[in-house]
Order: C-alpha cells, then structure tokens, then sequence
C-alpha cells in the first residue's frame, strides 16, 4: 500500500481523490493529513474519520517521515515549493497539486529542485483525460497533423484554466513559446469570458476563451491537416486517470506524466497572457519578455477563494 501524507485541505482534490482510490481499489491512499488550511479542524476530523487515516500530523516534517509520498494540495501556489521541501529532503516522491508555480521566482526554484534530483510529480488531471489519449493513440497517418486547437473552460483566469493549457500542451507534445490575450466579452448574465492564444515551438497556435465566475465543460476542436475533431471531455474520470499515472510512476512503471520542465512552461506561457492583459497592449509576449514582477499573486487567490469555500468534508 503507497502511503499518502498531504498537506492542506483547502481544496475539493483531496476529497475527490479519496473517493477515487477507494472506488477503484487501488493500492494507495491518504494516510496523514497535516491541516494547514483555512478550513476548520472539524472539517479535518471528518476527513481522518471518512477515509480511514492514522491522524492528524504535528508538522510536515514528521509526516514525511511517515509516508510513502507527499500531496501538496493547498489552494496558494505561493505556498507549494516550501511545503514540498520537507519530502524532498527525506527523499520522498512528492506530488504538487495545479497549478504547481504561479511567478518566475517559484518556477526557477522548482526547476532547480527537480534537476537536482527531486522527485517531484504533478500536472492537470484533465491532461489525462481518456478523450484526449484516444485522440493522441489515433495514428498520425489517419487523423494528421495538428495544425491549431480551440478549447473552452471556465471559473478563473489561472487555478482552473491551467486545465485547458495543460491539455493543449499535451495535445501539442511541444513547448509554448508565447502568448497573447485577444480581449474579452461580456455575457448576458454579466459574467467575463476572456480569450487567449497561445504558440508552441512546433507551429502550433492554441486559443481558448475562460467564463470567468462559473463553471464551463472543456470542450475543443481540433483543426488537423486531415480534417477537424471535436472532443468534449468527462470531466467525471479525470481524477482516476491522473491517479492511475501517479500510482505506476510511484512503481516505477512507464506512465504518461509531464515532466516537471512541461508543467513549469504551462504556467509561465499562462503569465505571458496575463502580461499582454495587464499591459493592454494585445502583444504576444514571449517567455524570455517575463520578469520577477509578472505572475499571479497567490496569496491574494487564497483569500477570495477561503472567503467563497463552503463546507465540502462533512457528511
């Protein structure tokens, strides 16, 4: 049985993932909960309770002692590198919940960790998605070249759109170089939808419109040399699929995860897109235009998000 100890309770993945694994019987689960959460102890309890942990832990360094792998799932990617440092330096696998950096600063500091030898893991469950690896195991010689892709998503402009751009970056199976934000409309019921595109090393270009406010499938065409797809993702059988990568990867079976260089380069084309917005410019913005000063301020993120949280572990 692989041991998961994690840390923070912020958001709905622990609790998805919990349910998941007992599901689907897999040889893994949560076994320590260090709760460093704006949520209530009670809400920890409850999750000790339901799942069938050991406890609760005193500190992220003594859980780390204790488990086989580290969940790093706090809704602050601010937060992420120094609350991974304590598997790291026990030698533990740790895996780092989306998006895993949200600057510069922190996608320098991870990158060095993991080139150093760090075992670190993470990305997008809808990266993983079964309708996206259908498409991918298509031969090449039938369905063709990707030329461009269009995708839709929703709730924010970072935390749940770097779904979508993971799932480009998947379908691409290249880095993005650059990226530019095309303007935004307004929908009847008030809410934003904004709109981005994004360029890959190998040509292709990837556009996406976000509903900021509400919540919106991950719906995308497919423009081929061949002709065109369109693949509506069940969002239902995200999360397994993911797991299922992390647990071979923790038995040292060939998977499908991202490297950590892939997951760092999706959340900095993402700053890219920010930079054009904030600027007002409409410039496509390059990764080597980004300096300590762009990126996505986590811990104001955090506080809206504890702010709109309802109580989710509970019966």
């Amino acid at each position: 049985m692989i041991k998961i100890g994690v840390v923070s309770l912020d958001v709905s993945h622990p609790l998805g993932f919990a349910e998941e694994l007992e599901k689907y019987c897999m040889d893994m689960k949560y076994e320590y909960v260090y709760p460093c959460s704006f949520r209530g102890e009670d809400e920890a309890d409850w999750f000790v309770k339901r799942f069938n942990l050991k406890g609760k832990s005193q500190s992220i360094e003594e859980m780390a002692d204790k488990v086989d792998v580290g969940f790093i799932q706090s809704c602050n990617w601010e937060k992420h590198i120094d609350q991974a440092l304590p598997f790291i330096k026990a030698n533990k696998p740790v895996f780092i919940d989306k998006p895993v950096v949200g600057n510069l600063k922190d996608a320098k500091r991870l990158l060095d960790l993991a080139h150093s030898g760090a075992h670190i893991i993470g990305s997008s469950s809808a990266r993983h998605a079964d309708e996206i690896q259908a498409f991918l195991r298509k031969p090449v010689s039938e369905r063709g070249d990707i030329v461009s892709i269009f995708g839709t998503c929703g709730v924010d402009e970072f935390n749940y759109s770097i779904h979508i751009v993971e799932i480009f970056s998947e379908l691409a199976k290249s880095k993005a170089v650059a990226s530019r934000f095309d303007g935004y409309g307004v929908a009847p019921d008030g809410h934003k939808v904004e709109s981005y595109t994004i360029k890959f090393e190998n040509g292709i270009t990837a556009t996406y419109h976000t509903y900021i406010g509400g919540w919106r499938p991950f719906h995308l065409t497919i423009l081929t040399t061949k002709g065109s797809y369109q693949i509506a993702i069940d969002s239902s059988k995200i999360y397994v699929a993911l797991l299922r990568e992390i647990y071979k990867e923790l038995n040292g079976k060939p998977n499908n995860l991202a490297d950590v260089d892939t997951l760092v380069n999706c959340c900095l084309v993402m700053m890219c897109g920010k930079k054009s917005r904030d600027e007002g410019l409409n410039k496509m913005y390059q990764l080597s235009d980004l300096t300590d000063k762009d990126g996505f301020d986590g811990y104001e993120f955090e506080k809206g998000y504890a702010k709109a949280a309802s109580k989710i572990y509970k019966d």
